[in-house]
């Protein structure tokens, strides 16, 4: 039976490449307009998940479930990966080539809401980090996509330009009622940004932490700091 309330549902997940299995029999069920954080150490299996769920990777065997066929999956990758001759509005709306349905009257909201305004006849070469990575969510934001996957987005960046991208970031999922599924190796980054804290390890999930705490939220909060406390030793 079709779970109504699960947009994005997974069912026994496995891949492996070679001898080493990388995801091992992973079911979860992701909600409409919910924000999902994945941490875990490195080669746990967190990035060949995201791929697989963004169809770049194949599964070996299990189900990944979209509840309706119209649904689309959007990701945002650590580096920005912008075409170098292209502007950032060409950049953004580069999805429209190929998709008719796409419009670029939507450009200008786009470009206000993550701060490019101003860069919008700039080249990939003449952006900060943190400008180019905002190009890159806006690429996303453009295709319209139902779920945004991102996987450590924010890693390249300082920390206060993470902090400016994570307000961003938690502006634009608050307007936009997006499901989003955020990897990141960074405990308190998951925390201050997430529904849920999915702690992922050896290639399945260990423990799902809830964090019913109201936004914004300070990685110095002592309710934080105690579920911060609860992943580690998950970990």
């Amino acid at each position: 039976m079709e779970n109504k309330n699960c947009l994005l549902e997974i069912r026994d997940l496995n891949k492996s490449f070679g001898d080493k299995q990388v995801v091992h029999n992973m079911s979860m069920c992701f909600s409409p307009a919910s924000f999902t954080c994945i941490v875990g150490k490195s080669g746990c299996g967190k990035t060949t998940f995201l791929k697989m769920l963004a169809g770049l990777e194949l599964m070996d065997s299990g189900t990944i479930n979209l509840n309706a066929n119209h649904h689309k999956i959007g990701m945002v990758f650590q580096e920005p990966r912008l075409m170098p001759w292209l502007t950032v509005s060409e950049n953004i709306t580069f999805a429209s080539k190929n998709d008719t349905t796409l419009s670029k009257d939507k450009l200008p909201e786009i470009l206000e809401a993550l701060e490019l305004t101003d860069a919008a006849n700039l080249y990939p070469h003449q952006l900060s980090g943190g400008m180019a990575q905002r190009v890159s969510l806006g690429r996303t934001l453009f295709f319209n996509p139902d779920i945004i996957l991102m996987d450590e987005p924010f890693s390249a960046v300082d920390y206060f330009t993470r902090q400016s991208l994570q307000r961003t970031l938690l502006k634009l999922f608050s307007q936009e009622q997006k499901t989003i599924i955020f990897v990141t190796h960074d405990v308190e980054e998951a925390l201050v940004l997430g529904d849920e804290v999915l702690v992922m390890d050896k290639g399945t999930i260990k423990s799902a932490i809830k964090v019913d705490l109201p936004r914004p939220r300070e990685a110095s909060n002592s309710e934080l700091q105690l579920l911060r406390q609860q992943i580690l030793h998950a970990l």
